[in-house]
């Protein structure tokens, strides 16, 4: 295709702090220099989840406005996913990119959206990630579900009776939760829980 070089930003995103974005980075810069798009921006949200309003994520926010501005004519994401993590969330930003004349090219999918087929192919794409999310949390509690019937216990253990008559004993001898815990090598929650069941006031 002749002409001027398309100008493309991308748009980078991690749910947690123990995440990186450098691979989705690299990924997308090989996509731009192999589409020949000269790259002019680079908006990142790290160690916030695709569930949060746009308003908490202030780089898909500086980049939204920018698209507005048309300072880029594509918008390159790692996976459509990255943009939120609903249908609704999605459609919004794919629409308001459109409105401005910004295309969207999603890597994982393999979708570009300089294209009437494209676009639909990215909101299908986020129509069926957001149904596997939700697949997978109806079988997350169906398992609970059946555990719990089965008389299985769900949730942590409880400690040993003979652990629990030492957390008694050292609660009445008037020793402070923190120090029980650490002294017994259990969680400070599990010595409240005791001290609860003994109705100890606190002091």
């Amino acid at each position: 295709m002749g002409g001027k070089a398309k100008r493309a930003a991308i748009y980078l995103r991690v749910s947690t702090d123990g995440q990186t974005t450098e691979n989705q980075r690299l990924a997308l810069a090989e996509v731009a220099a192999r589409r020949g798009w000269q790259m002019v921006a680079t908006y990142e949200d790290a160690g916030i989840s695709g569930a949060k309003d746009r308003d908490k994520r202030a780089g898909l926010d500086a980049a939204m406005k920018d698209a507005i501005r048309r300072r880029f004519d594509v918008l390159a994401v790692w996976s459509i996913d990255r943009l939120g993590r609903s249908t609704a969330t999605v459609a919004t930003v794919l629409a308001e990119l459109d409105a401005a004349g910004v295309a969207i090219y999603a890597d994982r999918e393999g979708m570009d959206a300089t294209t009437p087929h494209g676009r639909a192919m990215l909101q299908m794409a986020a129509v069926f990630a957001e149904l596997e999310r939700g697949m997978i949390r109806e079988r997350v509690v169906a398992g609970l579900t059946r555990a719990k019937a089965q008389g299985k216990q769900l949730g942590r253990p409880k400690v040993a009776g003979a652990t629990e008559d030492a957390i008694r004993n050292a609660l009445s001898a008037g020793k402070g939760i923190l120090k029980v815990a650490a002294e017994l090598g259990v969680g400070s929650g599990t010595v409240q829980r005791v001290r609860r069941e003994m109705a100890v006031p606190a002091g």
